[in-house]
This record gives structure tokens, C-alpha cells and sequence, in this order.
């Protein structure tokens, strides 16, 4: 005979709101308790029956994540945090990509309010394209990056005071003449761009040392290929910076490739910086100085966020910083003479 909620909740020696609470994920249950529950769910091999609870409370245990690149690893690491913790809370994910195709967002908006998913986790590039703005209504949403929005609930880094961290950084090294490779231009331009860039400016700029044009590299897309291409064309149009401040550790490899292929050492001709943390750049060669975060942290409370939501969608939006630190390693160097 198939075990229920009450088998379930007899073997833990708890309640069946408790087992209910540990299956839906939306209501936090002790570590403890929890690990009792699973046990039980496994001990009696429990499968839910999802079409019923359905019925019952109109939810359907999934979720949508969306990042506008998938294939980027700082999209990955991300990815593999917010479905280990979604699963904790007995949510499945379903996975999209949005950066070519904006409309995607609509899509998924739609997939919510007819309860095809219980809530959405959103990473648009732009507030300008994204499908939150002007929608009558919205499902149950949270925004992570760093649009400048008020509509919904967020969850996102400090960018600008993080890149004024990494710039005061390099500049205690005695770097003057400090590149950001990232920076709007030409046809790219989003939120993390311009919130990069301006805390470069600040910090540049309280130092008293120089933010011009030929300090701005740009490139098409925040890949490793389009760094090294828009580096190396940097390169050839202002020669060697102190050092380059590169927006994400993907375009930081980019740029370490482009520098090797000009015969420039690093650190010991341009010191090299990059923002994510990701696991390429701990292990490249030499290992990557980055500004860091708590990517677990930052699933955790994304989705904690999308869980109040889904209970009272009438709170008020609710804007979380996740800290983050400047992890120093080999790509950075005190500047020579």
C-alpha cells in the first residue's frame, strides 16, 4: 500500500502539516526535524501525490530560474546553488535563458499567473526590457542583479560599492593608470555595467587619478573570446594599463589570454582583477584576485524571499545586499618603480 502524509509523519514523530510543510518547502522547518521527515520519506518510499496536492493548495512545487547566459560559469555556479537549496525546500526548477531573447521573460511571467510554475526567480540585464515593467499583474517574483527597481522583491550585490572596493584595491597596490574592461558601449549596455563602472569612477576619481574614454573598455558580450578580442584591440589603440579591473572572472581570462599573446606578463607587467569568484578563475594560471560572495547565501535568500511571496503576495517588496569581499591572489602585484 502507498504511504501517506500520516505514515510519513508517524515514523518522524511529528505532525502531517510538519511532513506537509518539509514536501512544499515554503514554510521553514528545523534542520533537525527536517532531516527526520526525509529520512521517513525515504524509509517509506513517500511519493506525493502532486495532482491532488495541486488541487488542494494550487501549487505545483516548481519553480522558473532565469539567467540571461547559461552557458557563462558564474551562471552555472549560480544555477547549481539555487537548485540544491529549491530542493531543500522541496521545489523543482525549471531552468531558462533570456539575454538573447528578452521576450522570454513574458513567457515565463505568463507560465506563473496560469500556476504553471509557483514562482519566478528573474536576472534581467536591463529594467528597460524587462517584462516586470508595465505588466497589470504579476505572479510571485524575484529580481536578482542589479536592475534599479522598486516593483518586486530583490536580491543582488552592491555592485557599485564592490567595484570601489576592487578599485581602492589596485590602488593601494600604487596602480595609477587602472582599465575596466565591461564597460558600456557601441551596442552594449547593462545594470551591472554601469553599476561596475561607476564605483571604478569613485574610487578613481577620490584618488584623483584619471576615468577617460581610452580607460573604458567595452565588449559585445561577457565572454572569455570577446575579452581577449576587445583587450587586445585596446592594446593596439592605448597600450598596457597598470592594471585592468575586468567586470566578471570570464572576461578576466579573456583578458590574461590577450595580454600573454602581447607578451605581457601577469602580474608583472598589468595586474589583472575580476568579479564572481568562480572556480576557473581560483585555477587558472596564476590564480585569479576577484570580488567574492556567498553564492549558497545568496540562493538562500532569493528563495526565502520568493517563499514569503507565494504566502502573502500584498507584502511590501523587500530589497536584500548580499556582503561581498575582495579575495586577493596572484594576477595582482605591487606596481614596479
Amino acid at each position: 500500500m502507498r504511504a501517506t502524509v500520516k505514515d510519513v509523519a508517524a515514523r518522524a514523530g511529528v505532525s502531517p502539516k510538519t511532513v506537509s510543510n518539509v514536501i512544499n518547502g515554503v514554510v521553514p522547518v528545523n534542520a533537525d526535524t527536517r532531516a527526520r521527515v526525509e529520512e521517513a520519506l525515504v524509509a517509506l518510499d513517500y511519493v506525493p501525490n502532486l495532482s491532488a496536492r495541486g488541487l488542494r493548495n494550487g501549487r505545483t512545487g516548481a519553480i522558473a530560474l532565469a539567467f540571461p547566459d547559461l552557458a557563462t560559469p558564474y551562471s552555472a555556479e549560480m544555477s547549481h546553488w539555487f537548485v540544491e537549496v529549491a530542493h531543500e525546500r522541496g521545489w523543482s526548477v525549471q531552468l531558462e535563458q533570456t539575454g538573447l531573447r528578452p521576450e522570454r521573460e513574458g513567457e515565463l511571467l505568463l507560465r506563473g499567473k496560469e500556476h504553471l510554475v509557483d514562482g519566478l526567480v528573474l536576472n534581467p540585464t536591463s529594467i528597460d526590457e524587462s517584462a516586470i515593467v508595465g505588466a497589470e499583474s504579476l505572479p510571485p517574483v524575484v529580481v536578482i542583479g542589479e536592475v534599479e527597481q522598486s516593483l518586486v522583491d530583490q536580491v543582488r550585490v552592491d555592485s557599485v560599492a564592490a567595484a570601489r572596493d576592487m578599485t581602492d584595491h589596485l590602488i593601494g597596490l600604487g596602480h595609477r593608470r587602472i582599465a575596466v574592461l565591461g564597460s558600456s558601449g557601441g551596442d552594449f549596455d547593462t545594470a551591472t555595467a554601469r553599476a561596475r563602472t561607476q564605483g571604478w569612477v569613485e574610487a578613481m576619481t577620490a584618488a584623483g587619478l584619471p576615468v577617460g574614454e581610452d580607460l573604458r573598455w567595452s565588449c559585445p558580450s561577457w565572454s572569455p573570446g570577446a575579452a581577449a578580442a576587445a583587450t587586445a584591440d585596446a592594446l593596439g589603440r592605448h597600450g598596457a594599463p597598470d592594471a585592468l579591473f575586468c567586470f566578471t572572472d570570464s572576461l578576466a581570462i579573456g583578458a590574461v589570454h590577450a595580454l600573454w599573446s602581447a607578451g605581457l606578463s601577469v602580474p608583472g607587467d598589468v595586474s589583472v582583477a575580476g568579479f564572481d569568484d568562480v572556480a576557473d578563475g581560483r585555477f587558472m594560471t596564476p590564480p585569479l584576485t576577484t570580488v567574492s560572495n556567498d553564492k549558497r547565501l545568496f540562493a538562500e535568500r532569493t528563495l526565502e524571499l520568493l517563499a514569503a511571496r507565494i504566502l502573502d503576495r500584498d507584502r511590501p517588496p523587500e530589497l536584500v545586499l548580499i556582503p561581498s569581499t575582495v579575495v586577493a591572489r596572484a594576477s595582482t602585484a605591487p606596481r614596479r618603480g
